[in-house]
């Protein structure tokens, strides 16, 4: 029996989670779950991350603006004013998750960019890293990331093998989620090839994107065994090893003793 599933993405404070929430977080260690990062993507999720993280020793925190919220009210004076607070305890890891959207556009684009910006300078004066959202929009965050350099993760990969290139190039992460299960996965199974063993993260984005054979479900952080099995059957190597490799990879990018 495994113990060495890191889940780099959870979000453990959605609704999904409300009727039984505490019963699945309860349930994780004895699935062999080592950790997780709970991630924050507007005021609120931000912080039930902490609260989250406060109650369970093996959660830990990530809190920002997601480019969904960037432009809600009480977005950019949180990133002012109440962000920086939440960092001081320390199981707050990461600025997460935080990004470019341009599938969904639910916030102006320019607006997006901006809320990003201020939130990656928010980490690299923080010393920390950050959890990145791209969807649709890789040129952008490519030149955004470029520009400022920032330690992080860009969680369930979507881009190119040359995009993918440019970030391992940085010295960020790239993660993958349960979409490599899935009938049409070519181009999150090329990455899964490509991407060196010490940059790779593996995560479940729960209660979304479950892998097969669950796919449609509401996933956990158990589920990241199936993930696992597809990515080592495709490097080639055994599952517990990957497990492994990825778990340590995690602790360094967010500072886990």
């Amino acid at each position: 029996m495994t113990n060495s599933i890191f889940d780099s993405h959870t979000h453990y404070d959605d609704k999904a989670f409300d009727e039984d929430r505490h019963a699945v977080l309860e349930g994780l260690p004895k699935a062999g779950v080592c950790g997780l990062i709970n991630c924050g993507s507007d005021i609120q999720s931000s912080r039930k991350s902490v609260e989250l993280a406060k109650k369970y020793d093996f959660v830990y925190a990530a809190c920002g603006i997601h480019p969904h919220s960037a432009d809600a009210e009480g977005s950019q004076n949180f990133i002012k004013d109440e962000l920086p607070l939440l960092f001081e305890y320390e199981k707050c890891l990461a600025l997460g998750e935080i990004g470019l959207d341009y599938h969904y556009d639910f916030s102006p684009r320019e607006i997006q960019k901006e809320v990003f910006i201020k939130q990656i300078e928010l980490a690299l004066d923080l010393g920390k890293p950050i959890i990145v959202h791209n969807r649709e929009a890789h040129g952008d965050s490519l030149e955004i990331l470029k520009k400022y350099k920032p330690n992080g993760v860009l969680h369930s990969f979507s881009g190119s093998l040359e995009m993918a290139a440019e970030i391992i190039k940085m010295g960020m992460y790239i993660s993958l989620s349960g979409v490599v299960t899935f009938k049409n996965a070519r181009k999150p199974l090329e990455v899964a090839r490509f991407v060196p063993i010490e940059r790779l993260l593996l995560e479940t984005d729960c209660p979304y994107l479950a892998p097969v054979p669950f796919r449609g479900k509401r996933s956990d952080s158990s589920m990241i065994l199936y993930t696992a099995q597809k990515i080592a059957e495709e490097r080639n190597m055994e599952r517990e090893d990957l497990l492994e490799a990825t778990a340590k990879n995690a602790k360094e990018l967010f500072g886990i003793d």
